[in-house]
């Protein structure tokens, strides 16, 4: 088009139709029920673009990480969208407000939930940005403004999708939430892990759909966890031409630091499903991700990301210390590691360590029911292979997986995220919308899934 639009643009979809095939085998539901849904859905599929450009509207940066008027504008969209459903807004911090809807089937079954993250990266004014960072200028297919891809266009797909599944509520059993977080860019205790713990249901849903930023050709059933921590290493100052009487602490602290980057030697022990995963899902992930993105997936990897000390160069430094972020593959438990720190860094001269942050590596049995829906949809929708890998990242889907909830991260694909100018994929909105809804259906349409 070449012109820009801040309005909805009728822009052809990725995936029209796959959606009047058959039913899956042995999902006992009925075809042309089916088929009407995803009629439904893939007709409904454009209105993601203007729900993304409300949710764009209301700043939400984190930090400072006030989310409460974000949150009420998604509660008022839900109960217009849903008017059935119950929604309700839940304060765990003067900024963090979180939101739940609820909608109940035709009968018991499955509790599937939807989840977001309505914090975004703060704006920063100072970047080069050539649109209006929240007015959700939609231009050439593509739709601008922070948070666009991470992740209000994700949140905007599985608004839609609860929706859907709120308006055939009477042809599926079970119960379908949307959970909508305030705090994920500050790791999640007072959003997704305060959901957890209090909302009624939740932790025992049997498939958790997340559309956090990622791309629409690879389904991600895992993370890998992390291990932040700081080092501080202690010398003693004298002047550079007179080295024999002081300890210089860069020197001890550079020890200490070849010894955490010795850990990307360690091997992990990772169940065959896993590694099966990522060998096979190599060629489309990597084509998006970039050459290596296997080999980081299955290995221990040690980012020195700051480092300080010294005050000139004609002195030895009394002080210095570093921050590392160590990445765990699914098969080197935290404890191993942390282990391994000990042994490293404990007896060095000079050296103190302490953790800063602690995630464990987590993942979904690919052969599950949510993950088995969800990649048969994509592929459906899309008319193309669809990956099942491990994510390099991590996200909110973490603390569903510590919980024991079988959980996939599936949304569009992040372009500038947290940059001037982040923009996503209309087509691709309109994608992950339509396979959020069929699989959420497919997933609560299954006889006996009670």
């Amino acid at each position: 088009m070449g012109r820009d639009m801040p309005a909805r643009a009728n822009i052809a979809s990725v995936a029209r139709l796959a959606s009047l095939r058959a039913a899956p085998q042995g999902s006992g539901m009925n075809a042309s029920v089916r088929a009407a849904f995803a009629t439904a859905a893939a007709r409904r599929a454009p209105e993601v673009v203007a729900l993304t450009q409300r949710l764009t509207a209301i700043a939400s940066p984190n930090p400072p990480g006030d989310v409460r008027a974000a949150a009420q504008e998604a509660a008022a969209m839900l109960r217009a969208l849903a008017p059935a459903a119950e929604v309700s807004l839940h304060a765990t911090d003067p900024q963090v407000t979180n939101l739940v809807a609820r909608i109940k089937g035709a009968g018991p079954g499955r509790l599937l939930a939807y989840n977001g993250h309505l914090d975004t990266y703060p704006v920063n004014e100072a970047l080069p940005w050539t649109v209006p960072p929240l007015g959700g200028l939609l231009r050439d297919g593509r739709l601008y403004g922070r948070g666009v891809a991470d992740m209000k266009g994700g949140i905007a797909a599985s608004m839609l999708a609860f929706a859907l599944l709120a308006e055939y509520r009477a042809t599926w059993h079970g119960e379908a939430l949307l959970t909508l977080a305030g705090d994920e860019e500050s790791m999640g205790p007072l959003g997704t892990k305060w959901l957890l713990d209090n909302v009624p249901g939740l932790a025992q849903a049997a498939g958790v759909i997340i559309g956090d930023a990622g791309s629409p050709r690879v389904l991600r059933f895992g993370e890998k966890g992390f291990v932040w921590i700081e080092i501080e290493a202690a010398g003693r100052a004298s002047h550079g031409a007179h080295v024999h009487l002081g300890d210089n602490a860069i020197d001890r602290l550079r020890a200490a630091l070849d010894a955490v980057a010795a850990l990307r030697a360690m091997a992990p022990e990772a169940p065959p499903s896993v590694t099966a995963a990522i060998a096979a899902a190599r060629g489309i992930s990597e084509s998006l991700s970039g050459a290596g993105e296997a080999a980081v997936l299955g290995s221990v990897t040690v980012n020195i990301g700051r480092i300080e000390g010294g005050a000139s160069p004609n002195l030895v430094p009394a002080s210095a210390r570093a921050a590392c972020d160590i990445r765990l593959p699914v098969g080197v438990p935290s404890a191993r590691l942390l282990g391994a720190l000990h042994q490293a860094l404990d007896a060095l001269p000079g050296i103190t360590w302490r953790v800063l942050r602690c995630f464990e590596p987590n993942h979904t049995d690919p052969a599950l029911p949510i993950i088995r829906h969800v990649h048969q949809v994509a592929e459906e929708v899309l008319r193309e292979p669809v990956a099942v890998n491990m994510r390099v990242g991590g996200s909110d889907a973490r603390w569903f997986r510590m919980a024991g909830l079988p959980t996939v991260v599936y949304g569009p694909t992040p372009h500038n995220m947290g940059g001037a100018d982040e923009w996503v994929s209309v087509a691709e909105l309109e994608a992950i919308a339509q396979i959020h809804a069929l699989a959420g259906f497919d997933f609560l349409s299954v006889e006996n899934a009670a």
